[in-house]
């Protein structure tokens, strides 16, 4: 099947390489030059433009995989060349609210609008993608052989109307906050108690023998403790990128309680005010290991 891809950063370099290993063919833009090339190298049909990616497919079916501040005026520029009938995706982290509003806007012009909420991190281009799905189910049938390719064996789902899939997601990484967290806490008090020479790394291997809270992420705390047990060189700012913000948003809009997940998020402000300690390091130390994400404050400012 034929794919056009717009942004081939660290997530979708790698899920155009893992559509190409299976099979399908890519074409793709991104207005870096150096990450075209990369992506030639791998097999994938990288253009110059938006206009030479939409012309190069009989069926228009275009994945967006970019910030989700740019989603917006991506839409905007390809509503003014794609056909009706073209399936634009967004794979992003984008609010579902907006989804809703860009499906509408899509369909006005006789195009469809899937949002795809996507889980993986640079570990994907391995172990495959969870695909959490919204959008037209005539749609969502037509990118099947795309998801299934990208996910792992029942890794994706059709959850519903436009805006679903992204409220899934947002959800799915809400959860993750708190559960780093605690993580994180549960590992400071372990450096910071009475048993001053203890091996964390260690800790965290044998956590994940059987253990009831062994887990992909523990097992990536394990190993970024192994690499770098003080932690030394991060500076404990945690980067907060908008989805657990929006669930709590909308929990309180439901009046429902978070109070695990508000006080992980509350975490992560306070470090970017200076309130650092090991626990934010870790943190930081975490999501470079899953996303691929930079590890300190200037350079997530880049």
């Amino acid at each position: 099947m034929k794919i056009g891809f717009i942004g081939l950063g660290k997530m979708g370099s790698n899920m155009t390489k893992r559509l190409i290993d299976d099979g399908h063919e890519v074409v793709a833009y991104d207005p870096n030059e150096d990450a075209r090339a990369v992506a030639e190298s791998t097999g994938v049909q990288a253009v110059e433009s938006r206009e030479f990616l939409v012309g190069s497919q009989e069926q228009q079916i275009v994945w967006l995989m970019i910030p989700s501040k740019f989603v917006d005026e991506e839409l905007d520029e390809l509503l003014k060349i794609v056909s009706n009938e073209a399936i634009i995706i967004d794979g992003g982290n984008s609010d579902f609210r907006l989804s809703k509003q860009r499906a509408v806007r899509a369909a006005k012009h006789g195009v469809q609008f899937v949002d795809v909420g996507t889980s993986g991190g640079i570990l994907g281009l391995e172990h495959g993608y969870s695909m959490m799905v919204g959008g037209d189910s005539k749609s969502v049938k037509t990118l099947s052989p795309i998801l299934t390719s990208l996910s792992p064996p029942n890794g994706w789902h059709h959850f519903g109307e436009s805006g679903s899939g992204h409220y899934v997601k947002m959800v799915h990484n809400a959860i993750e906050y708190g559960l780093m967290e605690s993580y994180a806490e549960g590992y400071r008090l372990l450096n910071e108690g009475p048993y001053k020479e203890l091996n964390l790394a260690a800790a965290g291997r044998v956590w994940q023998q059987g253990s009831i809270i062994q887990s992909l992420l523990n097992g990536l705390t394990a190993e970024a403790l192994s690499e770098n047990p003080k932690l030394d060189g991060i500076d404990g700012f945690v980067h907060e990128s908008g989805e657990a913000r929006w669930a709590l948003e909308l929990a309180k809009e439901l009046k429902v309680e978070t109070p695990s997940i508000s006080a992980a998020f509350d975490v992560r402000l306070r470090s970017q005010k200076g309130e650092v300690n090991f626990a934010t390091k870790l943190l930081a130390a975490m999501r470079n290991k899953f996303g691929g994400h930079a590890i300190n404050k200037d350079n997530n400012e880049k």
